[in-house]
């Protein structure tokens, strides 16, 4: 699609800029809240977890979204720790074999998982901004809901 990605309908409610007729009226709206992280998960990855669920605002993230969240979680861990590599390291290396400079592994690890926490946030429309853009068939869609209804006015 082309243009600006719109914000999620819940952060429009938020900051007070929801209008009406700019209004997804078939928005899905998924169940179910987000908790605690995956057991499997690094203690670096269960952190950004925990930190993303405080940080965002109330009922934005929801269990849909847990396999994004995981990936984007598992990333920005793996990112923290290329930053740590490259932060002892420096930007450049010698290479083992024959000691001339090159770029440090690090830094091809950080700027990859930099690109998976960017794409998780955006891609299959599990996210609350790419939610924003998805309709649901009429017929799938709640015929009473008035997004309108919980802003007291």
């Amino acid at each position: 699609m082309a243009g600006r990605k719109p914000l999620p309908t819940t952060v429009k409610k938020i900051r007070g800029t929801l209008q009406k007729c700019r209004t997804n009226l078939n928005e899905p709206k998924p169940q179910g809240e987000l908790v605690d992280p995956p057991d499997y998960m690094a203690e670096g990855a269960k952190s950004a977890w925990r930190y993303a669920l405080q940080c965002a605002p109330p009922n934005l993230l929801k269990r849909l979204d847990m396999s994004v969240l995981e990936v984007w979680a598992c990333a920005a861990d793996l990112y923290r720790k290329a930053q740590t590599g490259i932060n002892k390291t420096g930007l450049l290396v010698k290479a083992p074999n024959t000691g001339v400079p090159m770029q440090s592994p690090y830094l091809a690890i950080a700027n990859k998982q930099a690109q998976i926490m960017t794409k998780a946030a955006t891609e299959m429309g599990f996210t609350p901004a790419s939610r924003s853009r998805v309709s649901l068939p009429m017929e799938a869609a709640d015929q009473g809901m008035d997004p309108w209804a919980d802003i007291a006015g």
